[in-house]
């Protein structure tokens, strides 16, 4: 894993002039690197949907500065919010509340509710620290890719897809190195009384409802929209299955002499009767598994492959994130 680089003050104050002037900055976060712009500047935000091809009602989320933006941002504040943000924050945990006046609907899809999140990667914290001012200005900052393909997990990920200009979409990419979780944050609705969990993440429902101290059920079909809840998303080019480690082999071998790439573990790939295109050897930790997931997912989507074969990962609940994003990335 590529260490972190000390932070850069002169490209994170090159970056709030740009983010001041409405332009685009993609900043890394400890989960994907984020398309981060003014969230209180309209035509800066919906400039983001632009770059991405991404729908206009699909909502965004604030980055914030710490727990004291909250009240800057959102109304009737439940308790367990501040539970989890003092518990969480910074960190991979974003809340949904409902939103102050201050908020567009540009930022929400339309919606009453707003999604906040502090991130805790030291280059996206200065930059939002600096940027925030006495108001607790935010930023918008949805993966910084094509709307449904692979999140981007370092910095080429986001110039090989949305470049800088001229010839890219983003006025500046700052590079702080790889990300450290590699999967966007979990994501809890707070905004219609007991809490559900609307996007698993590296804070797992386990993890909240030993905070909270009841259960933290899956949101149901009132719960507001939220990024990365499409059942599709993720996603490669190439055609993407999910086999079990038993029936990987001969999957394989059914593909004859196509071009496959294949994701597994050791012992699977050394059941393979022929070469893939491309074989890589996955992680058995949960942490490094979601750490070089979406990494991976870009090595295997340019191997050439027609096909790329994935080794169905454990179905216990602490991997429920890696799961959501495999499931979404071959629907």
């Amino acid at each position: 894993m590529t260490q972190t680089p000390p932070v850069d003050e002169v490209r994170i104050a090159e970056a709030v002039r740009v983010l001041e002037a409405g332009g685009l900055v993609a900043m890394p976060t400890e989960t994907v690197y984020g398309l981060a712009a003014d969230a209180d500047n309209e035509s800066a935000v919906l400039s983001t949907y632009a770059a991405k091809g991404r729908p206009a009602d699909h909502p965004l989320i604030v980055h914030v500065a710490g727990i004291d933006a909250i009240s800057h941002w959102a109304e009737d504040v439940p308790p367990e919010a501040w539970l989890l943000a003092k518990k969480y924050w910074p960190g991979p945990l974003t809340l949904v509340l409902k939103k102050k006046a201050r908020c567009g609907l540009w930022v929400t899809g339309g919606q009453d509710t707003v999604a906040l999140r502090c991130p805790s990667h030291p280059w996206a914290h200065a930059l939002i620290s600096a940027f925030s001012g006495p108001t607790w200005r935010g930023l918008t900052a949805p993966s910084a890719n094509t709307f449904g393909r692979i999140s981007p997990s370092c910095a080429a990920h986001v110039a090989e897809d949305l470049g800088v200009k001229p010839e890219g979409k983003l006025d500046m990419i700052l590079d702080g190195g790889s990300c450290e979780f590699g999967i966007e944050s979990t994501m809890i609705n707070l905004s219609q009384g007991r809490p559900t969990l609307l996007r698993h993440g590296v804070v797992t429902r386990e993890m909240l409802e030993e905070t909270l101290g009841f259960a933290v059920p899956d949101a149901g079909k009132d719960a507001p929209r939220a990024s990365g809840r499409l059942k599709s998303h993720y996603a490669p080019r190439t055609k993407l299955e999910l086999v079990s480690a038993e029936a990987l082999p001969a999957r394989f071998a059914e593909m004859g002499a196509a071009p496959v790439a294949v994701m597994a573990s050791g012992e699977v790939l050394d059941r393979l009767e022929g070469t893939p295109v491309l074989a890589i050897k996955a992680p058995a930790d949960l942490h490094g598994y979601g750490r070089d997931l979406y990494e991976n997912l870009h090595r295997l989507d340019r191997a050439g492959a027609e096909r790329i074969l994935v080794e169905l990962p454990p179905q216990s609940p602490d991997w429920a994130a890696v799961n959501d994003r495999l499931g979404r990335a071959a629907a």
